[in-house]
């Protein structure tokens, strides 16, 4: 039961980089070859956006509180806390993504607005997530212990 208790940050970094690879690089564009009509596809699309941006500031606030029981727990301070920036800039990515992007990108069409800005401003966010959760990834697999054979 240890090894799983003191892996889990590990894990939990491989789904959210692993879910946001699935949804931003294969759903998402699995969605417009298949429904055929942009309108459909954008609204699926945009459901799929919502639900990894939320997961992004649930991970990312658990892994900073992770970090923060380990910053109490032991005289190792700094090397946990190299992953703050990362977590954070994830968070407010996915924070502007949902609360800044989303609705004028589902609105661009209706409204006469860019579409193409603010497509192109959502797929930044959505990446900056992505190599945020990379690098978040990098940094526990990179601790991680070998298993004993």
């Amino acid at each position: 039961m240890q090894p799983l208790l003191d892996r889990w940050p590990l894990l939990l970094a491989a789904l959210w980089w692993g879910g946001l690879s699935a949804l931003s690089f294969v759903a998402v564009p699995m969605a417009f070859g298949v429904l055929g009509n942009p309108a459909q596809a954008g609204g699926y699309a945009a459901r799929l956006f919502q639900v990894q941006a939320w997961a992004s500031v649930v991970v990312a606030l658990s892994l900073i509180l992770w970090g923060r029981l380990q910053r109490l727990q032991s005289a190792e301070v700094t090397a946990r806390w190299v992953l703050l920036p990362w977590l954070l800039l994830a968070a407010l990515a996915a924070l502007v993504q949902e609360h800044g992007v989303a609705e004028r990108i589902l609105t661009a069409r209706v409204s006469g607005g860019d579409l193409r800005f603010w497509h192109t401003l959502g797929s930044a966010l959505v990446l900056l997530q992505w190599l945020c959760a990379l690098r978040v990834l990098w940094w526990f697999a990179r601790r991680a212990e070998a298993p004993a054979v």
